[in-house]
């Protein structure tokens, strides 16, 4: 019996499960709001400490445990928010986060206006995503047809255009050589003058 077999050096290392990217772009996005979530809860505890310091002039807060109750987000409004999150695509998860949080130190809201301050980031992250999207689909049929708009450009332009020599038999030819002129079929009516 050898050695490497008591130890586990030549064991192929065990994969982490692979996992979908969007099940990762939403955990991934819902464990950020529930992290600011709860800062924003830790400072609106310190802010109601320092309003109730300067409302009663003393300072009692080594004697006051801070509650542990937390805020919790609606489990309709969680499920809304992981639907909004199945449609960032991965690359846009991180310039999300940071999107979320510049707005979190901007605004310093309050704890129940942050899941309202992620579904706009989310919103506005989908609105850019479809845009760039659609840009893509246009400049798609922009080049497809203009393919095929280069071929027919090379056969139009071996065809040349005399606007002096022309078969094509006009009106005002017509009246200039004073011939009757051939009878029209267009969608107008014909009027003649009387002589």
């Amino acid at each position: 019996m050898s050695l490497a077999s008591w130890f586990r050096w030549n064991e192929p290392p065990h994969r982490i499960s692979q996992r979908n990217p969007t099940e990762m772009v939403v955990e991934t996005l819902m464990m950020e709001l529930s992290w600011q979530t709860k800062q924003a809860e830790k400072q609106q505890r310190e802010r109601e400490n320092e309003y109730r310091k300067i409302k009663t002039g003393v300072d009692y807060g080594w004697l006051v445990s801070s509650p542990k109750q937390s805020y919790d987000i609606s489990p309709g409004e969680r499920l809304q928010l992981e639907d909004m999150c199945t449609k960032i695509h991965p690359s846009y998860c991180g310039p999300v986060i940071l999107r979320f949080r510049q707005l979190i130190a901007e605004y310093e809201p309050e704890v129940q206006e942050v899941s309202r301050l992620f579904r706009s980031v989310l919103q506005e992250a989908a609105e850019k995503i479809k845009e760039e999207e659609e840009a893509k689909k246009l400049a798609r049929q922009w080049n497809t047809k203009n393919k095929t708009s280069l071929s027919l450009a090379t056969f139009k332009s071996r065809s040349r255009i005399s606007p002096f020599i022309s078969d094509i038999k006009t009106i005002s030819e017509d009246v200039e050589r004073g011939t009757q002129p051939t009878r029209r079929v267009w969608s107008m009516p014909e009027f003649r003058n009387a002589k």
